[in-house]
């Protein structure tokens, strides 16, 4: 496979993983907001765009963080790349550009959402609830993937599909959590208490993990049991284990594909080791904050090796 195909199909993934994480982040902001006051550290609102490192850009155009203009700015602004928009105008735009190498069925679903978008932004925006935008964005999310795992041969296309989804989500687990924990919680005191605990709880719940996390663990939720089940618990889908796991596996495939090992390859492997060795006590005890900010930095580092290894010239 030419390395600007794998290029196209590794962004069509991430950029459509990202649209639903900006979506996502507006449901954490928009449950959390109902909440009275707690004087945090900084406002709901203003933390969700500190946790997706957009708050410089937002604060260059709209100024004061006010939630109608953090709704726009993550769903319609073109000029934020990380917009849901932005997103998924850029996953058409790339698949448009590999067409041979998706299905009909892939392509579709890529082209649908574009159109459908297209259609929104011609709306008033007074007539578009927020919700009606989060459950828009997670739905056309989920029938690309969908598209994908099901129609796809299982090739080196499928691999670079399935590592740019995991990077970013990996990526973006770790921002989501960090919402919740850094910016979100206003004082130490407010560790196991009821505030904290309903934060939590929302945080699942806009990452569509509660009731997974209430099979997996039943009683009282706790910030020790959600780093658990968010970081260390393969068995959910969106833990950054999970995406480790994955990410070493698609590139294992890669490499005998290829017939090569490679920087990456180790990279994925040693970030899956340090986590299947890391016990929930080790991240409170180096802070959580901390932990996700380090793993945020890992996942970048991976995905420029990922970029110099396989997407920046030809592999064959």
């Amino acid at each position: 496979m030419l390395s600007r195909t794998a290029d196209n199909l590794f962004w069509i993934a991430r950029y459509m993983e990202r649209a639903e994480t900006a979506a996502r982040l507006l449901e954490v902001g928009a449950r959390i907001a109902l909440l009275p006051s707690a004087a945090g550290y900084r406002n709901e609102w203003d933390s969700l765009l500190q946790a997706g490192g957009n708050a410089d850009a937002f604060a260059k155009k709209y100024g004061d963080p006010v939630q109608r203009n953090i709704e726009s700015f993550l769903f319609f602004d073109h000029d934020n790349p990380s917009s849901v928009a932005a997103c998924i105008t850029a996953a058409r735009e790339n698949g448009r550009i590999v067409r041979t190498a998706l299905t009909a069925q892939v392509w579709d679903a890529l082209n649908s959402a574009f159109q459908e978008l297209r259609a929104l932004e011609r709306m008033p925006r007074s007539e578009l609830e927020l919700s009606r935008l989060t459950e828009w964005t997670m739905r056309h999310a989920a029938m690309v993937r969908g598209a994908i795992d099901a129609t796809l041969l299982r090739n080196d296309g499928w691999d670079f599909l399935n590592l740019g989804y995991l990077l970013e989500r990996a990526d973006n687990t770790a921002r989501l959590m960090d919402v919740k924990y850094y910016v979100l919680l206003p004082r130490l005191d407010f560790v196991g208490s009821g505030l904290d605990n309903y934060q939590w709880s929302t945080l699942l719940r806009a990452m569509s993990s509660h009731r997974a996390f209430h099979w997996a663990y039943g009683g009282e939720i706790t910030a020790a049991k959600i780093a658990h089940f968010l970081i260390l618990n393969s068995q959910c889908p969106r833990s950054l284990i999970t995406c480790a796991e994955g990410l070493s596996g698609h590139l294992d495939r890669l490499a005998k594909l290829y017939g090569a090992t490679t920087d990456a390859q180790a990279q994925a492997r040693a970030m899956r080791a340090a986590l299947e060795e890391t016990k929930v006590d080790d991240i409170f005890e180096e802070g959580l904050h901390d932990f996700l900010t380090r793993f945020i930095k890992q996942t970048a580092a991976l995905g420029s090796v990922i970029h110099e290894t396989y997407l920046s010239g030809d592999m064959r």
